[in-house]
């Protein structure tokens, strides 16, 4: 009788053995499908302007920017820093932008925007009309003026007007980036908190490369910006 218990014995072991593998095999199996599932439906990246220089290369660079009251709009007019100017074919500075910053944009044999999806990330509003976007410039054009573009050509200002390869060029809600109209870091910030320290990096990293001042109040809300970055 003994012999017979233990061949029970044995053959309770195996089952059990098989079932744990089944068990596994059907585990492993579900959780392949969980993660391609997961992969299928998962957002499709959201574009953005070109990546701005880090915090602390930011940091850096606010730094050596000169601090300056800010200077006079006398003079001002945004018809001395000309855009939107051709890009390619027959694409403007603005239809390159919402192509650049929208989700499946689809655009007519003119490149006007004719159909996507735009986030934006001053206020984490979703858009799927183009007319409902403006193209912010994160420095903008006046500000630009009484920081030092007053004297410049106006084939300079028109190459900062359009500029593609510096982050300071965004997609936004029209009526966010006329609410922020020309002021600067010490006066509006975007309302989506998670992405000021994003636009603090974008506004040095702009006005270092062009060279452009910044007054006292200015500097020290940039500067407490990217000290919590």
């Amino acid at each position: 009788m003994s012999g017979v218990y233990a061949r029970r014995a044995a053959g309770r072991a195996v089952r059990r053995a098989m079932g744990r593998t089944r068990r596994i095999a059907v585990l492993t199996a579900t959780a392949a499908l969980t993660g391609t599932s997961l992969l299928l439906t998962a957002p499709t990246a959201q574009a953005a302007p070109p990546t701005p220089v880090s915090a602390a290369t930011a940091r850096t660079y606010l730094a050596a920017l000169t601090e300056r009251a800010e200077g006079s709009s006398t003079g001002y007019s945004r018809d001395k820093f000309p855009h939107w100017i051709t890009q390619s074919g027959a694409c403007n500075t603005r239809e390159v932008v919402l192509k650049r910053d929208g989700t499946n944009v689809q655009q007519d044999s003119s490149c006007a925007a004719v159909s996507g999806s735009w986030y934006s990330e001053y206020d984490g509003a979703t858009w799927t009309a183009a007319s409902d976007l403006d193209i912010d410039h994160v420095v903008a054009l006046a500000e630009a003026w009484r920081s030092g573009a007053s004297g410049w050509t106006t084939a300079q200002r028109q190459s900062f007007a359009n500029d593609l390869t510096r982050p300071q060029l965004i997609a936004v809600t029209d009526n966010v980036n006329q609410a922020k109209s020309d002021l600067d870091p010490a006066e509006w910030l975007p309302s989506r908190t998670a992405y000021r320290c994003t636009y603090a990096r974008m506004w040095v990293h702009v006005k270092h490369h062009w060279n452009l001042t910044v007054d006292s109040a200015e500097k020290s809300a940039l500067q407490g910006v990217l000290n919590a970055c």
